[in-house]
């Protein structure tokens, strides 16, 4: 027999151990940590240990398990271990072949890069701000070193009560010691660093296999810089698929990996599932679902574990001995599916996905109406801001989430002026107790719905009021709050371009008409309407309702103080700053140092300050332009231009590169904009 002795702890190592599972190669595979271990199963020809080793420890591992073959999968960046490794396996003349992992496309634009842990500790200690450290419990000691370390650093690890001790000896404790299991999607890694309030996230490439792409798109979503520990320098190497095709030629082996299809089960239902997905699961070995699921699929006689959440899944997966293997998801695998959460975790294996009939294909078959020209969405899980959906779209499908879902989402349609559109409420649908129901949003509030079921919504008035920038200035409810004027707003939301997701601080909100105007831009994201007038508040609050708008928070009080507890912004705009303009910008870069801004300005004075910052502040691209409006009037038989007041609109975005300068500014202390 072969004797074959790989050194994983990685992905590419996992996947290595699969394909030779059941061979006639007898692998070792020796692993650093303990949860290493876990992560792959032994059999007859498979035996794992785990523990850190020096060289004199590995030569006489290779000598003891007469090794004809030493592969080495480990960490991109275990780079004494791969060291080590060659120069034993140069020694004792075993041919050692090195796994490399695929570096990402990411953008990393906006990420400062450092050496090691050390040099990304020199550069936090030279910052203000949280900091969420991923790079793993080894790394922990270098960043003691930082200024404040104990209020600023907030540690992600591994649940072992090894690395736990550790953290805790070197000062991580409580609330700021993080103790989870990946792999983290983008949505995690996001809440994350919203709840730590970060503004720095320290990071590896770890490439795609060790999420780096999800990392550094909810950095960006959350305004943190991200800091990179760079790779070592390039190695000599092959991809997983080329040692594949290495193993098969050396030892005339036919590799057969661990194959896994996730199909998409329709609504549940014997005639929604698709032939393909027939066929996977009558030639499976072994199906994995949730319970509801695997009962309908009684009939194909399988092996069954019952799992939902993905980690339980992907358990399953790994610690079966079967080769085949279905993992099935409600409606489609495209459409809101837990497949997008699971697919990561199937890394290992060669991974097939099926489609479904989603519950909202089958909805508007059973309704015949067609939904090319709907918009789908999902509450299930996640907010969603429906009045929006239900302001710009003539039909909306919506997936209700949890056992008032239902009834919530209704409400929140009659607090926003839709309470007389109509809704079609679909409960478990393609089952024995299917029940559809119609009425109007208003009527349907009342009733009670099963947790299984979706909206499906027409308001023939959608779009009436169109989404772009500009709003005539009697759409929005005044009183005596000062409104920035429609032609000023349209070139200032058109110069601050607020995403679909973005979260927008509007300082100095007035009647909100730059909040509400730009809400509508980033339906899928929030506007704080700071404002410290109580009048304006509640004007905001009714022109909120008055406009069907839901994505928009209001914030009363003074800035910067009131700034302090939000979300960091990724766009901020400056109607009125209250004699705090420098300071507020400060706030602004602290919390998100590629922060978008645009400031608006009528007197000398504030244009003065604000010119001044940004010769002072981290920022670039600056651009300033004044906006000279004048309105016709009647005047008898003529008409005459009457100007307007000229502002200036001014508009810039942070340097992340220089983002330790945005604690060097003062408050000026001139009074800001009121009229504008």
């Amino acid at each position: 027999m072969n004797n074959v002795v790989l050194f994983a702890g990685t992905t590419e190592g996992r996947r290595i151990a699969e394909a030779l599972r059941g061979t006639e190669i007898s692998l070792l595979v020796s692993v650093a940590t303990e949860y290493g271990e876990t992560l792959i199963h032994a059999a007859d020809n498979i035996r794992v240990l785990h523990g850190r080793k020096d060289e004199a420890e590995i030569g006489s591992l290779l000598r003891t398990n007469g090794a004809d073959l030493v592969i080495d999968a480990t960490h991109p960046y275990a780079e004494e271990i791969t060291k080590t490794l060659r120069t034993v396996c140069g020694r004792i003349g075993v041919p050692c072949l090195r796994v490399l992992r695929k570096e990402t496309d990411t953008d990393t634009s906006g990420c400062v890069f450092v050496g090691d842990a050390g040099e990304a500790a020199a550069y936090l200690d030279g910052t203000e701000g949280n900091v969420l450290l991923t790079t793993g419990s080894k790394e922990l000691p270098a960043f003691t070193a930082v200024r404040n370390a104990k209020e600023r650093l907030y540690a992600r690890i591994l649940p072992l009560p090894e690395a736990v001790r550790a953290a805790e000896e070197l000062g991580y404790a409580g609330s700021h010691l993080l103790c989870m299991q990946g792999p983290f999607g983008e949505e995690m890694n996001e809440a994350m660093l919203r709840h730590v309030n970060a503004r720095f996230l320290v990071t590896k490439d770890t490439g795609e296999a060790g999420g780096f792409p999800e990392k550094i798109r909810a950095a960006a979503k959350c305004g943190a810089v991200p800091v990179v520990i760079r790779r070592p320098e390039e190695e000599d190497g092959m991809s997983v698929e080329e040692c594949f095709a290495y193993l098969s030629r050396r030892f005339g082996l036919p590799l057969v990996q661990k194959k896994v299809t996730v199909l998409g089960a329709g609504t549940g239902r014997y005639g929604t599932l698709t032939l393909d997905a027939e066929a996977a699961l009558r030639e499976a070995e072994l199906i994995v679902g949730a319970p509801r699921l695997l009962a309908s699929l009684a009939r194909f006689r399988k092996e069954t574990i019952p799992a939902v959440r993905a980690e339980e899944i992907a358990n399953a997966v790994s610690e079966s001995r079967a080769r085949k293997i279905v993992c099935v998801m409600s409606g489609d695998t495209g459409f809101c599916s837990g497949a997008k959460k699971l697919l990561p975790y199937l890394a290992p294996y060669e991974t097939a996905v099926l489609p479904g009939i989603s519950s909202v294909s089958a909805f508007a078959a059973k309704l015949a109406v067609s939904w090319d020209d709907a918009c789908l969405a999902s509450a299930h899980g996640r907010s969603l801001n429906l009045p929006a959906k239900v302001r710009k779209n003539r039909k909306v499908f919506v997936l209700a989430g949890g056992q008032d879902g239902v009834v919530s989402l209704l409400r929140t349609l009659c607090e926003f002026g839709f309470g007389k559109v109509t809704v079609t409420v679909g409960e478990d649908l393609s089952s024995d107790c299917e029940k559809i129901t119609k009425g109007t949003a208003e009527e349907l509030s009342e009733g009670t719905y099963g947790s299984l079921a979706l909206l499906y919504i027409e308001n023939p008035e959608a779009g009436k009021q169109p989404d772009v920038p500009g709003w005539p200035d009697e759409a929005f409810l005044r009183g005596d709050v000062p409104m920035t004027k429609m032609e000023v707003r349209a070139v200032s939301l058109a110069k601050l371009r607020p995403g679909r997701d973005a979260v927008v601080w509007d300082v100095g909100a007035g009647t909100g008409s730059v909040s509400l105007e730009a809400a509508a831009l980033c339906e899928d994201g929030m506007v704080y309407a700071v404002e410290e007038k109580e009048e304006a508040c509640r004007l905001i609050e009714e022109n909120r309702r008055h406009l069907g708008i839901a994505n928009v928070t209001v914030v009363r009080g003074r800035a910067p103080e009131c700034l302090a507890d939000l979300p960091a912004p990724t766009h901020v705009f400056i109607g009125g700053s209250g004699g705090g303009l420098s300071a507020i910008l400060r706030s602004a870069l602290i919390r998100n140092p590629g922060v978008r801004i645009v400031l608006n300005t009528v007197t000398a004075e504030t244009f003065a300050e604000a010119v001044a910052c940004l010769k002072t502040l981290p920022v670039r691209a600056a651009e300033i332009t004044q906006v000279g409006i004048s309105r016709g009037r009647r005047a008898g038989a003529y008409t005459l231009m009457t100007a307007q007041n000229p502002v200036t609109v001014i508009c810039c975005e942070g340097d992340p590169g220089r983002a330790e300068d945005a604690g060097g500014i003062k408050a000026a202390g001139t009074e800001g904009d009121g009229n504008v």
